[in-house]
């Protein structure tokens, strides 16, 4: 069959979930925060009752890595349950509810918490429910455990815009923080899922052959790791105790990096891309417990690890990735991609490194080179697939 060539741009978009949130997720991740640093020097033009550095954060976590989760799981679950994807109506209805929020974040506005929280609710509650319905629908269990980390999600999210609401800085803190780390172990689910069958092309572009297979009962052991500290930290665990559990959760992590080797293959972009965002959130979460157990770098450096490095190289990964196989593109990453990869391992390490200690503060603005090549990285990203995402040719193709 001859696909159309003369669809709009909105229907093309809203063919499937990836074409409309990958592209939203990289604009955001990469834009807010480059704007909030250089433009507005760490401030918000309506930002009063709190710290805008409460609201960086929240739209970090909810902002850029939501729209890629949005467009993941919209994606990815009908593959996988073999049932009809989302299209059109629905699919702009959840663009307009994330972005909506994310304008009033980019404010600061204090009367728009309450409607950013609806317009969060929407599409947080939506996740989940699909997920569920969905489940029930096919009968299968595939779903559960992204759609109970979901939920979780979900009520960590409207926890921190209480907080927000109430004007409780420490309370709103501590709910991102558990968000981010929570979106660390929603992230090591979609890296079981991604490793196995990326690993195995690279090893095997023929497909008849299956030589990479993980341990099952180490797949899915540093989500698990994280979700018991995260439950640690809520229930009030001494610093010692949650020290020591993220430390284990970390070392999940680099575990899952150390899968990775596989020989000369290792060092396939896609391969590294994977390795990197295990490793980083693993070194990430290991600061963090290092520093309850009385390291000298403070907290928030640790969680920069984790919500930069862990997540920024794993969204990046996913949205290169995922991009390539439905556009009906095999791997092989080009040059702009590789280069985005770079990027945003510099942009972490050029915020994290000399808050740790471990480096001078390089020139210029407070890390705004950081936040450059933060955003190169996204931008670099999204001006390699957009021909690709806006191409009709590509519609419906799955490699």
């Amino acid at each position: 069959m001859t696909p159309r060539t003369d669809l709009p741009l909105h229907r093309i978009l809203s063919d499937e979930g990836f074409r409309i949130f990958f592209p939203l997720a990289a604009l955001h991740a990469g834009l807010w925060p480059m704007i909030w640093v250089l433009l507005w020097s760490f401030d918000l033009p309506f930002a009063r009752d709190l710290p805008p550095g409460i609201w960086h954060g929240y739209e970090m976590i909810f902002g850029a890595w939501g729209a890629a989760l949005i467009g993941f799981l919209t994606t990815a679950a009908p593959e996988w349950s073999d049932s009809k994807r989302l299209r059109g109506r629905i699919l702009w209805w959840l663009a307009a509810s994330w972005g909506f929020a994310r304008i009033a974040g980019l404010t600061g506005a204090d009367l728009l918490i309450w409607p950013a929280a609806l317009a969060d609710l929407i599409w947080l509650g939506f996740l989940p429910s699909y997920l569920l319905v969905l489940s029930i629908r096919i009968r299968t269990d595939r779903l559960l455990s992204f759609a109970g980390w979901g939920l979780a999600l979900a009520g960590l999210g409207m926890w921190a815009r209480l907080q927000m609401a109430m004007g409780d800085v420490d309370g709103a803190m501590r709910a991102l923080t558990l968000a981010g780390l929570l979106f660390a172990g929603l992230l090591g689910l979609a890296l079981a899922r991604i490793t196995v069958p990326v690993t195995n092309e690279v090893l095997d572009p023929t497909g008849r052959t299956s030589p990479f297979r993980p341990h099952p009962g180490r797949l899915n052991l540093g989500p698990g790791l994280v979700a018991l500290a995260a439950f640690s930290d809520l229930a009030g665990g001494s610093a010692a105790v949650t020290g020591y559990l993220w430390i284990g959760a970390g070392a999940a992590f680099m575990e899952r990096m150390a899968e990775g080797f596989i020989g000369r293959a290792a060092f396939r972009a896609e391969i590294l891309g994977l390795m990197a965002a295990a490793g980083f959130s693993g070194a990430g979460m290991i600061a963090l417990g290092a520093a309850r157990l009385g390291a000298s770098w403070p907290e928030v450096a640790a969680l920069h690890l984790v919500v930069m490095g862990g997540l920024g190289l794993g969204v990046l990964a996913v949205l290169a990735i995922a991009g390539r196989f439905h556009t009906g593109q095999g791997l092989g990453l080009s040059r702009r991609s590789k280069a985005a990869f770079l990027l945003i391992s510099l942009a972490t390490l050029l915020r994290v490194l000399p808050e740790m200690g471990v480096m001078p503060w390089p020139p210029g603005p407070l890390h705004g080179i950081a936040a450059l090549a933060w955003a190169a990285g996204f931008l670099f990203w999204l001006w390699d697939y957009w021909p690709a995402l806006r191409d009709p040719a590509t519609l419906g193709q799955l490699h």
